[in-house]
């Protein structure tokens, strides 16, 4: 009879969608795995979550999609306008299209409810969660990484992810001190009731408003309750030090007076908002070194722009399974998914700076020679419009993988 094989065990920095999804991934293939929190709770600041198919598809292999039916919202289209006058510029139908197309659905989310999803899911799959706990440093060993955490207490573990966000303690650990660059716009953000507005002001769409060095996206929450707003301008005075402050709601409508009505109008029912910097850390760094290897925000924070950011930190989960199933060992495992993950996660965040100068065009002129060839497309060959996402939203990250085990 064979001897057992011993359980491998993975340590995980950051308690966001990335860590709580990657630990419920490791557990329920088979690792003993403890995700540390350095707040004083397991919450998601921040709002909705556009949920593409590509992310949908590893929601599902995650044994999560399910639970997410009650509160998510399905859009019916997405959409491109003119913030200044409402006049379209791009549509892709979504809903029952985008399953048909992409064979997934296309759904809005609020942060809060999957992450609670993702919790419940690691805690039923044995997943360790601890909270006010940060990892400070770590060594890489031939035969394990010791983790040094905030306190000074020692772990050790066959695997440490680093999940922890932008400024990420195990990136920092990983590839040095890097202070992160203020990219010169400032995102707002802020959920308004439906039953506050007006019967019909905002459409059950994925709209972007562009216009003149801002933008604003609106959608549906929770079952068409919410409506979730993000407004982003550019601004050069950013100071603070903190990445999200609360911001005048007065200031937010300044910022977008003479707007179509449908934006003015929802902005006049905001009673709070939050606003804070955007900012990026060099995106060629590395993501793995013996042990220990960065996922999400950690390794590759983006401009939100593609609406990929959440997306993205999913797929990695799906490419580190697939790694560590593959490889001879851990380390060699993690230098794969790297490699594997790069170009595509690098393609996402030149698209979302590429979309950050599309809907900020200053001038009309800008604007019509910009989005002339992108509304002639889209009116004329919606097929053809809808074709340019589907190296993103089409690829299945979960393919060749075998189904994770449910429960514990």
């Amino acid at each position: 009879m064979s001897k057992p094989t011993p359980q491998r065990s993975a340590l995980i920095a950051g308690g966001g969608i990335a860590g709580v999804a990657a630990g419920l991934a490791l557990a329920r293939a088979g690792w003993s795995v403890s995700v540390h929190e350095r707040a004083a709770s397991f919450e998601e600041v921040g709002a909705g979550l556009q949920i593409s198919p590509n992310a949908a598809r590893v929601l599902d292999w995650l044994g999560v999609l399910d639970a997410l039916a009650p509160t998510a919202f399905r859009p019916e289209r997405a959409e491109l306008r003119d913030g200044l006058s409402g006049a379209p510029v791009y549509a892709a139908p979504l809903g029952v299209a985008a399953e048909q197309r992409w064979g997934a659905p296309y759904l809005h989310i609020h942060r809060a409810d999957l992450l609670a999803v993702l919790l419940a899911a690691a805690r039923t799959a044995g997943v360790t969660l601890r909270t006010s706990d940060a990892v400070a440093r770590y060594v890489n060993t031939p035969e394990a990484v010791h983790v040094t955490m905030a306190d000074g207490r020692l772990e050790y573990a066959d695997l440490c992810l680093g999940a922890d966000g932008l400024r990420s303690s195990v990136r920092t650990a990983l590839n040095g001190s890097e202070q992160p660059a203020f990219t010169q716009q400032t995102a707002w953000r802020a959920l308004v009731p439906r039953a506050a507005l007006p019967e019909g002001l905002v459409a059950p769409n994925a709209t972007v408003w562009a216009g003149p060095g801002r933008h604003v996206v609106t959608y549906y929450l929770r079952g068409g309750a919410l409506v979730n707003l993000v407004a982003v301008e550019e601004r050069p005075d950013w100071t603070e030090e903190d990445w999200s402050l609360e911001g005048d709601p007065e200031r937010l409508r300044a910022a977008f007076t003479g707007w179509h009505p449908a934006v003015t109008g929802l902005l006049a029912a905001v009673e709070r908002a939050h606003v804070w910097g955007l900012f990026l850390r060099p995106e060629q760094v590395r993501w793995a070194e013996g042990r220990v290897a960065l996922v999400g925000d950690a390794a590759h924070a983006m401009l939100p722009f593609m609406a990929q950011g959440a997306a993205m930190a999913l797929e990695d989960v799906t490419e580190l399974i697939r790694a560590l199933q593959g490889a001879p060992d851990i380390p060699s495992a993690l230098l794969a998914y790297e490699r594997a993950r790069w170009p595509r996660v690098a393609r996402v965040q030149a698209r979302s700076r590429a979309n950050a100068k599309l809907f900020h065009k200053r001038t009309a002129l800008g604007r019509l020679s910009a989005w002339t060839p992108i509304r002639l497309v889209s009116r004329f060959a919606p097929g053809l419009a809808a074709g340019q996402l589907d190296w993103l939203y089409g690829q299945d990250p979960t393919a060749g993988l075998a189904p994770l085990r449910q429960g514990t």
